[in-house]
């Protein structure tokens, strides 16, 4: 994970901690030592060691991190993560920003394996979307291939998405495509958002690369699907979630892209523990 890291962590620390953590000042000596374990307390699928173990490195160099697992192992309700030793000061007024990515991140994991579980025996490729969390997207778009998902684009600069405003704005999705083309490189994927059948015709006769079937049943997915023959990559998007990603995959689509593993996820239960301080 090799993002700006830490210009995020000391960011985030700083938010945490400003000018000083009173209560660990206050009780902790300056000189105390002490030993910690982070430990899963529900099964899962862990991520975000490098940023845990960073958040200590910041605050203290004497710190030592000891990953007793990796990103991408799967945890148990006893599994013990790692071990945490060196100043009292730093583990306790770090704890908190290392649980906090670990619980998040370890979160997208989780569910992300659970429904790539779903759509792999389809042929289907889940990924995310831009509905992450302002300040994490790179992270938690980490945690969802560390998962066993994919990623959507990055951002707004990384591939073309003409989505419903676009094409109201542009007065169709022939114009849309058709603009967006002249604008884009040779290199720009151009994917169209579609609502009907209808949509779906314009959109591979205006040449999109990529045709999202927003929102449509299944029954209508597989229609689309036959319609676009291979002719383009189709994703399917629109309240897909354990319940419905089956038949949304079993209709056929290439890719299925889930805001949920990002926008809602549940955080993963993890502590730390402190040991004897010496």
């Amino acid at each position: 994970m090799t993002f700006g890291l830490d210009r995020q962590l000391q960011a985030w620390l700083e938010e945490d901690v400003g000018c000083g953590d009173i209560t660990t000042e206050a009780i902790v000596g300056a000189g105390a030592r002490t030993k910690a374990i982070i430990h899963a307390k529900a099964p899962g699928v862990l991520a975000g060691m490098a940023a845990a173990e960073r958040v200590f490195e910041l605050l203290s160099d004497t710190v030592t991190f000891r990953a007793k697992l990796a990103d991408g192992d799967p945890l148990t309700a006893t599994s013990v993560i790692a071990e945490v030793e060196g100043s009292a000061r730093a583990i306790l007024t770090g704890e908190r920003l290392a649980l906090n990515l670990l619980q998040h991140l370890s979160g997208i994991a989780t569910r992300t394996a659970a429904l790539a579980a779903i759509a792999a025996p389809y042929g289907a490729r889940l990924v995310d979307t831009r509905k992450t969390t302002p300040g994490l997207r790179q992270l938690e778009k980490y945690a969802v291939r560390v998962g066993g998902g994919s990623n959507h684009r990055l951002g707004l600069y990384d591939a073309m998405l003409i989505k419903d405003n676009h094409i109201k704005v542009a007065g169709g999705i022939a114009a849309a495509v058709e603009l967006g083309r002249r604008y884009a490189s040779h290199m720009t994927k151009i994917e169209v958002e579609t609502e009907s059948l209808a949509d779906v015709q314009e959109a591979l006769t205006a040449g999109a690369d990529v045709i999202m079937l927003d929102n449509m049943s299944p029954e209508r997915m597989a229609e689309a699907v036959k319609c676009i023959n291979h002719r383009a990559v189709v994703e399917a998007s629109g309240g897909i979630d354990e319940t419905t990603l089956a038949a949304a995959a079993a209709a056929g689509v290439d890719v299925i892209s889930v805001g949920a593993l990002t926008h809602s996820v549940k955080a993963l239960d993890i502590s730390l523990d402190i040991g004897d301080i010496k």
